[in-house]
């Protein structure tokens, strides 16, 4: 005779079994997690703009000497746990449940915004907390990131799954440029928000989760893989602490690509990640599940995905500095109001992924992803080299094209892309597979930042001391204090665009300026005199940057070429196990 318990826990199963048959289970599935995805990558970028707001809430002056650093880890540390940490949580998924991986991501993302918003420290330690925090929120964000796509799979059948990936995809990109306006707009009124914004919506979405998504994967039972994941993690971590610190000056170097500490970080984390792959061969139950990589599909999209990722990243930021340090104030924009601006004139980027990406989607559940992404891959070549032809002070019609065209490349790859891989993987690795192809995207990020701010810097340290030293003296600027300037290294420059400041008046300092005449002190903090002045040394690092995303894009078209014809794991057709 059947125990109470028994009773109980029959009941409910039912209720799951009868909840999950529905027709409409899978549309909740995917709206949940796509939202839970769109909050994560949205948190990834709403820093940039809000940065100005959020170091003067804390009291911190983030480009004097020693804050760069802090600067960089308060953007970066929140995009490197995700990259570190997908895999192990796809593993996870695979292991003891995806939603449950997922649903308890969604909790711990939204423990950790609220400690975000509840900062009460300020200075120096304040930056520490909210570096902390940010990573620990981090770690939801990879529990998000890393299941998501997997429990998608799981429910929609082979011909909508293109278009449901496609949706939850282009969420997750689209959000990390709505992230710049959604910052923008909160962070003048209060910074706090910029953090608290994600409570109610992380609160209400644990709840839903936890009420209406059942895990319906194959499990696949195993012990954790410590010595991958150790090797991994450190591996990784090792190569973007290098990465990071590379792009910020080291003694009389304009980057830090000579210091002995960033070369032993790149060196040494790259020998441990091949210790890894070593390690991965040899274990029973990997965590990296090297064997994926004999799937064509598997290999060649997130090869594409890596690249296109690389081409992608750092895009944002020097758009960015484009129209905040130059555009934005030639046509009469303060410098204080442009964080806001440069998130209102990208929109077309945006408008693009939304456009593209679930129409891309849907085809590819009737053709494969093969010519949707390269063809995607080439139209955003196509579009970098539209950016690349553009004069500095551009007119912004074209402008606004280009940047539609870019998003309409990247949606029309991102969509077919992520389907062709999730089709690719066996239904008892779907959890790891979509960590390790996340793994690869989020890495790009950060490579991407560290290639193009590199880039930029080594375009701008060719001609902009002389160029600041010779504009600053004939302005009434001593010639110390000018060649002090020139001096500085080009991230000075960049930072200070980027963060909404008056360059000038930043770089410069109140002291020299109040020395000079008020004619000239106008003049050299006015809104013509920076932009005019940073326009020539800006378009020769502009044209290399632009050149490597086109060389970029290329190679991703190579690659999504090259995976081959529609593809779909069966039983039948075997695969990696």
């Amino acid at each position: 005779m059947a125990t109470k318990t028994q009773i109980i826990r029959d009941k409910r199963q039912a209720r799951i079994e009868h909840a999950v048959a529905s027709p409409h289970y899978k549309w909740t599935v995917l709206t949940n997690t796509t939202l839970g995805v769109l909050m994560a990558t949205i948190n990834s970028s709403i820093m940039l703009i809000a940065l100005p707001d959020i170091f003067r809430g804390i009291q911190v002056d983030p480009l004097a000497p020693g804050n760069t650093s802090l600067l960089l880890w308060l953007v970066m540390g929140y995009m490197m746990v995700t990259a570190v940490l997908v895999v192990t949580f796809g593993r996870l998924g695979d292991m003891y449940g995806r939603v449950k991986m997922y649903n308890a991501g969604l909790a711990v993302f939204t423990v950790f915004s609220v400690l975000l918003s509840a900062t009460w420290l300020s200075g120096t330690s304040g930056v520490l907390w909210l570096i902390i925090m940010r990573v620990l929120q981090g770690v939801g964000g990879a529990m998000l990131m890393a299941n998501s796509a997997a429990i998608i799979t799981d429910v929609f059948k082979v011909d909508q799954r293109g278009l449901a990936l496609g949706l939850n995809q282009v969420a997750a990109i689209a959000g990390s440029f709505l992230g710049l306006i959604i910052g923008g707009l909160l962070a003048p009124l209060d910074w706090r928000l910029v953090f608290l914004v994600s409570v109610p919506v992380g609160l209400a979405g644990t709840v839903w989760a936890y009420l209406s998504l059942h895990d319906t994967g194959i499990r696949q039972p195993a012990k954790l893989d410590w010595w991958g994941n150790g090797t991994f993690a450190v591996g990784l971590v090792a190569v973007l602490v290098g990465i990071t610190y590379g792009i910020q000056p080291y003694g009389g170097h304009t980057m830090g690509w000579t210091n002995p500490w960033v070369l032993a970080a790149l060196i040494g984390g790259t020998a441990v990640l091949v210790v890894f792959c070593l390690v991965e061969r040899k274990v029973d139950e990997p965590m990296f599940h090297l064997a994926l990589f004999r799937v064509r599909a598997f290999t060649a999209g997130n090869l594409a995905s890596l690249m296109s990722g690389i081409g992608r990243g750092g895009l944002m930021f020097i758009l960015i500095i484009w129209l905040q340090g130059i555009w934005l104030p030639q046509h009469g924009y303060s410098f204080e109001t442009t964080p806001l601006w440069a998130g209102i004139y990208m929109l077309p980027l945006t408008a693009g992924f939304l456009i593209a990406g679930p129409l891309s989607g849907w085809l590819s559940d009737r053709h494969g992803a093969r010519l949707l992404a390269t063809l995607g891959m080439v139209v955003a070549a196509a579009s970098f080299l539209w950016l690349l032809v553009l004069p500095v002070n551009f007119t912004y019609l074209p402008f606004s094209l280009a940047l539609l065209v870019n998003g309409l490349g990247m949606g029309l790859f991102a969509a077919p892309n992520r389907a062709g891989i999730m089709n690719a993987l066996p239904p008892n690795r779907r959890g790891v597979g979509a960590g390790m192809s996340t793994t690869f995207q989020n890495s790009a990020m950060v490579l991407s930042i560290g290639i193009f701010f590199s880039l930029m810097i080594a375009g701008l340290a060719r001609t902009l001391p002389q160029t600041l030293s010779s504009g600053l003296t004939a302005h009434g600027v001593a010639a110390a204090d000018a060649a002090k300037v020139a001096q500085l290294p080009p991230v000075s420059v960049l930072f200070s665009s980027l963060l909404g400041y008056n360059p000038v008046e930043a770089l410069l300092g109140p002291k020299v300026l109040s020395a000079l005449p008020a004619k000239d002190q106008a003049f050299l903090t006015g809104r013509s005199f920076f932009p005019s002045l940073i326009s020539g040394p800006f378009a020769e690092g502009l044209a290399v940057a632009f050149a490597f995303a086109i060389a970029a894009c290329l190679v991703a078209a190579f690659a999504s070429a090259l995976r081959g014809g529609k593809y779909e794991y069966t039983e039948r057709r075997g695969g990696p196990e």
